[in-house]
């Protein structure tokens, strides 16, 4: 066996420090062109990106030094790693100056053991938009291989991630943290399916781009479902839809429009009814077939003063929440057996991580 030091560092932006309309500003055209530019970064030997609907995070490994070669690593090139992954980050994104120059207070960065510890959080599910929801796991997998078929990945970032598979899948395994997991989006779309049916002859309008609305957008394209986004501004609607998905609609143009919609699906944070019988009257009076809206936003932003419209079938939050509710606190029971399980495994992991078969 070799010993073997590096430095490891997960620099990361995800949804729980900006909105997800914002997100899009920090993704990357192509991610296996973007690991080989952060590789060209001296002193950078591997890099993995994980980039979601909801997150974008770059692991990479440098100054790397065994036991045979105690001169590899230098003291200088440390510090300036983490200014050269955000110049290249930069570089590559679609940034404006505005988070640019909020870049430090948007980005998390961690080093060594704290970075192991969020991958077993993340892997396990308890860091995803939905806990113990199968997706981030099953992107974990596709992702290291792809990292490894193109050669961006090494030997170390290969074990850390296939140490944290296996962890993962025993956590998900035992625990069952995974079953029944369902988002909101999940629950919104059968409760719609249910009153109106939803197949892709039905137009589809969603509106608002937070994360319930992330969460609809998600089970739209899992069930193959075409749909318009929009929001209080059109910048919100197009990097809200270049992460999830739809085609970004002016908010003006849904008023005047509104009545070419089947199915209307309403999740945001404004504090105001944003649809009202004066807004819609005009356009919905001759309409000749039903249109039904889901108002998935707390506090209500549909006024229902609009069912007086011919055709109009309102929904509220209400009648999906407690089956979401059920789900969400029979998963949440299970948090603290996997941080349990994490807090016992992290010390394994971080002494394996560093000795390697010569």
């Amino acid at each position: 066996m070799t010993q073997v030091s590096f430095d490891v560092m997960n620099a990361r932006v995800t949804f729980k420090n900006i909105p997800l309309h914002t997100l899009s500003k920090f993704t990357f055209k192509d991610v296996q062109a973007a690991c080989e530019a952060f590789k060209k970064i001296p002193g950078v030997d591997e890099c993995i990106i994980i980039q979601t609907a909801s997150r974008v995070e770059i692991f990479t490994v440098s100054n790397t030094e065994t036991d045979d070669s105690p001169d590899a690593r230098r003291s200088e090139g440390k510090a300036l790693v983490l200014n050269q992954i955000k110049d290249t980050w930069v570089s590559l994104s679609s940034l404006e100056q505005i988070d640019i120059d909020h870049f430090d207070q948007t980005l998390e960065v961690y080093k060594g053991d704290d970075v192991y510890l969020h991958l077993l959080r993340l892997a396990s599910g308890l860091d995803s938009v939905v806990v113990g929801k199968q997706e981030i796991f099953d992107e974990i997998v596709q992702l290291l291989a792809n990292a490894k078929s193109t050669g961006v990945s090494g030997k170390i970032l290969n074990k850390l991630f296939e140490s944290v598979i296996r962890l993962a899948m025993r956590m998900r395994d035992t625990t069952g943290i995974a079953k029944d997991a369902i988002s909101l989006g999940d629950v919104a779309i059968k409760l719609v399916d249910e009153k109106a049916g939803l197949d892709s002859k039905k137009k589809v309008l969603l509106i608002g781009t937070g994360e319930s609305a992330a969460m609809v957008a998600k089970t739209l394209n899992t069930k193959e479902i075409s749909f318009d986004v929009t929001s209080r501004s059109i910048e919100r609607a197009s990097g809200f839809t270049t992460i999830l998905g739809g085609t970004p609609v002016d908010f003006d143009d849904v008023l005047t429009g509104f009545n070419k919609y089947d199915i209307i699906l309403v999740a945001t944070t404004s504090d105001y009814f944003l649809i009202t019988y004066d807004r819609i009257r005009l356009v919905m009076e001759d309409k000749k077939k039903g249109t039904l809206i889901l108002d998935l936003s707390d506090p209500r932003t549909v006024d229902e003063g609009i069912t007086a419209l011919p055709g109009i079938k309102l929904l509220f939050r209400d009648q999906i929440y407690e089956l979401y509710e059920e789900s969400v606190k029979s998963r949440i029971g299970i948090v603290p057996a996997i941080e349990k399980i994490i807090e016992k495994e992290l010390p394994v992991l971080s002494i394996r991580m560093q000795r390697f078969d010569s």
